[in-house]
């Protein structure tokens, strides 16, 4: 899964929290580089402080500055992402991309690419997702319509060709990390050579039904907590985290949108923002091809079981994250994925063997459900 990053208060004039270094090579690397950037862009070096970190081995820091070749702004944005678990040379190569597409999003102004340290523009501090958390209806549907509207841009200005492929050895990849993490390591299952040869069939299914869709620019984690709010003068939401852009499936992004990890919406809500985003599409030349462009119906069923490839993949990210990598936070999301999957799978006749494999694990009873 892509990472979270989520900015944290502004730096204030008090002294700022100290910034902790896995080894003194890497901070006395990084004080060196910062250094030699701090006259062209005014920047206070003492002024150092925790932006935020997130699912990677990525974090943020932010640094207040004067300006210079970071314009008016008053502070600027590092992003500290250690070799060799990490690799800011896509995050370069996307951040062009996108700012050529005209999207608010945080422009490179300096790359040590050996090192992993970015100096970035910094969108601020006001988050999408707490904003639709507290917004009435109007308001939430305001955001969300914006954020659909930015995406459309992105899909229709990014150029695809320029990524990386989403394609079959990517997509069975991501599904594996399901048996492995969440029902292997999370559960203690192990499935029955039964149970494994419906999964196989499972996997099939949702591969087919992802490759045979259009091809576009593919964010892969377009979520509220990977949009900002817009800042003046920029207009539209700030985007954030696509460094792992790929060229892949036209209805991804509008459905890790639409069932997201942290806010979920009732279905009437989710069926309106996807037939805006649907005749948004169409009237901007996207790619939809000749079913998707005639039938919001196979709109809908492919947005729904490219969602359910994702929030498989989803499951066992977060199990992973728990694990391996000590971060249990994530898994206390579990059963709002639980509650995704079942219900994709209920509805469709071809996925229903899925509900034998969850409810093992979920603990849900599941009825019976109608049929597409």
């Amino acid at each position: 899964m892509s990472t979270f990053p989520a900015p944290s208060s502004a730096p204030s004039a008090a002294q700022p929290p100290a910034v902790a270094w896995p080894s003194p090579e890497r901070e006395a690397a990084f004080s060196r580089w910062l250094a030699q950037l701090a006259p062209a862009h005014g920047i206070d070096c003492t002024s150092l402080a925790p932006a935020s970190s997130d699912a990677s081995f990525r974090r943020y820091l932010r640094v207040r500055c004067s300006g210079g070749g970071g314009g008016a702004a008053s502070s600027l944005v590092v992003m500290d992402a250690p070799p060799p678990q990490e690799n800011v040379r896509p995050f370069v190569h996307v951040a062009g991309l996108v700012a050529q597409a005209g999207l608010n999003a945080p422009r490179v102004l300096a790359a040590d690419t050996e090192h992993g340290f970015l100096l970035l523009t910094d969108l601020g501090n006001d988050l999408y997702l707490p904003a639709l958390q507290a917004a009435d209806g109007a308001g939430a549907d305001r955001l969300m319509r914006d954020a659909i509207t930015a995406l459309v841009q992105f899909q229709q200005q990014v150029p695809a060709d320029d990524l990386p492929p989403f394609d079959e050895a990517l997509l069975t990849a991501e599904l594996a990390l399901f048996p492995e993490w969440c029902v292997g390591r999370e559960f203690g299952i192990t499935w029955t050579d039964a149970q494994q040869a419906t999964w196989q069939r499972l996997v099939r299914l949702l591969v087919d039904s992802a490759l045979a869709q259009p091809q576009v620019a593919v964010h892969a984690d377009w979520m509220p907590r990977n949009l900002m709010l817009a800042a003046p003068p920029a207009t539209g939401p700030g985007v954030l985290d696509f460094q792992d852009a790929v060229r892949g499936p036209i209805t991804y992004d509008m459905a890790s949108l639409l069932r997201d990890a942290f806010v979920s919406w009732d279905e009437v809500q989710e069926l309106d923002w996807a037939v805006r985003w649907w005749q948004q599409a169409r009237k901007a030349g996207l790619p939809l091809g000749e079913d998707l462009e005639a039938d919001f119906g196979e709109v809908w069923r492919a947005l729904e079981w490219m969602g359910l490839q994702r929030h498989l993949k989803v499951m066992g990210i977060f199990c992973r994250l728990k694990h391996r990598d000590g971060k249990p936070q994530y898994a206390a999301d579990l059963p709002r994925f639980f509650a995704y999957a079942q219900k994709v799978a209920l509805r469709y006749g071809p996925l229903k063997p899925l509900l034998g494999l969850l409810e093992p694990l979920s603990g849900a009873r599941v009825g019976s459900g109608f049929t597409f």
